[in-house]
């Protein structure tokens, strides 16, 4: 089993990863402390201020102001918020949905697999993306339907890796024995077979988050995630894309967010991928 150490040292050895590293905390911690940090609090949460209408980038608003007079450099900060969670939250429902399926599924085997496997390929015929659309076209806009619809076309993924690394560590010795030994399946689906998946379930979850943040942007975008007054990265590109030639600093920042968010979460999910899984090790 890893150790911190261990990971303290590999990322010290892999730059790309470090800044990964450091890249995610930045955004944690930004979405922490976002009230005592944010130069105006409350236009970070959506309160306007027609007095600043149209302010572009100076030493009062460091990213200028919006269409509404709202500081957007507060509007940033407030967004990493919503981002984040929507993020950890899909992943963290998906994975243990799919986790669930999955080991049922490449343990027991049988009619029971084919079921649950049919209902993932029904839901992977679909492009993510046009999945969670429709999914969130039927329940209606909103951040917290915008999660459920995510969470619907990603559990499937998870559902899929977990039953063929079950499927594979079910026939192992130390299972068989178990087994022989009669040790209730649970006992044995938790303690062998749950234990021994959750290497590639970190991995695969690390590398979704960053694909989570920009599919709930993608969804904010279009007006079916998050709504105004909040503060989101894609709610705000999509305020300014009208206005990209008068007043350029209304997408842009929310738009750099995005990408450097992103960019970290990738970062740090190949990070973690090489120093968990021993086949990518030299």
């Amino acid at each position: 089993m890893k150790t911190l150490q261990e990971f303290r040292r590999y990322l010290l050895r892999n730059k790309l990863s470090l800044v990964g590293f450091l890249l995610v905390n930045f955004i944690l911690l930004v979405a922490v402390f976002a009230p005592w940090i944010a130069p105006s609090p409350k236009e970070g949460r959506g309160v306007e201020n027609i007095d600043h209408i149209g302010f572009g980038p100076g030493w009062h608003h460091w990213m200028g102001t919006d269409i509404l007079g709202r500081d957007v450099l507060s509007r940033v900060i407030y967004g990493a918020r919503p981002a984040l969670l929507i993020a950890i939250c899909v992943v963290l429902v998906a994975a243990t949905v799919g986790t669930i399926l999955g080991l049922i599924a490449g343990y027991m085997g049988g009619w029971i697999d084919e079921v649950i496997m049919r209902v993932c390929d029904l839901f992977l015929s679909f492009p993510p993306l046009l999945l969670a659309l429709v999914a969130v076209s039927l329940l209606g806009p909103g951040l917290t339907h915008a999660a459920l619809a995510l969470v619907i076309s990603w559990w499937p993924w998870y559902a899929r890796l977990v039953r063929g690394e079950a499927q594979s560590l079910k026939s192992r010795a130390f299972v068989e024995v178990a087994s022989a030994m009669g040790v209730s399946t649970f006992t044995i689906v938790r303690r062998h077979i749950f234990r021994n998946v959750t290497t590639p379930l970190i991995i695969q979850a690390a590398a979704d988050l960053g694909t989570v943040i920009l599919a709930a942007g993608s969804l904010a975008f279009i007006g079916l995630g998050a709504q105004p007054p909040q503060s989101d990265w894609g709610l705000m590109v999509a305020d300014g894309r009208g206005l990209v030639f008068d007043q350029w600093w209304v997408a842009t920042f929310p738009g750099l967010a995005i990408f450097i968010t992103v960019l970290g979460f990738n970062l740090l999910g190949d990070g973690m991928r090489d120093f968990l899984d021993p086949r990518s090790q030299k």
